[in-house]
């Protein structure tokens, strides 16, 4: 028996969402490497993650940590009050990075309760704090109010 016009464009249809699926699934899976989570010191801890492995963490810089060199290596501690993490950076630092303020610092986890950051970013005004920082401070009881974005 020969396909109507009508099936022969739903054969073709079904085929083309079947490829596209396909391909957006090998996509993702190429992709989960690169994807970065947004963790606090103490998720980090807790979920024993991987060494090697790049994270993104967020909190608060804390006071008296930040150690800087005459080669622009800085190293400062980022903590939710709970946990901290030693955060090891080679750079600039964004002008509005001080002690007790929000930062989220994206690197590689080094295994040892320290994370070799390559971007380092600080808040934008005086009661901004990202997102993902805010929500966990929160949740931790300690979030100071202000804006987030």
């Amino acid at each position: 028996m020969a396909m109507t016009r009508k099936q022969k464009r739903l054969v073709l249809i079904a085929s083309a969402g079947a490829v596209l699926a396909i391909a957006a699934g090998l996509i993702l899976f190429a992709l989960s490497d690169k994807i970065v989570f947004f963790y606090t010191p103490s998720d980090i801890t807790k979920q024993n993650i991987a060494a090697g492995s790049r994270v993104r963490i967020g909190g608060l810089v804390e006071n008296g940590s930040v150690v800087r060199d005459a080669s622009m290596n800085v190293t400062f501690r980022v903590t939710d009050t709970e946990t901290s993490l030693t955060v090891h950076y080679k750079g600039l630092l964004p002008d509005l990075f001080r002690e007790g303020q929000g930062v989220v610092a994206e690197g590689v986890y080094q295994g040892n309760s320290d994370v070799v950051a390559d971007t380092v970013l600080a808040k934008h005004d005086e009661n901004y704090m990202p997102k993902d920082v805010a929500d966990a401070l929160k949740k931790k009881g300690v979030w100071q109010g202000g804006k987030t974005q």
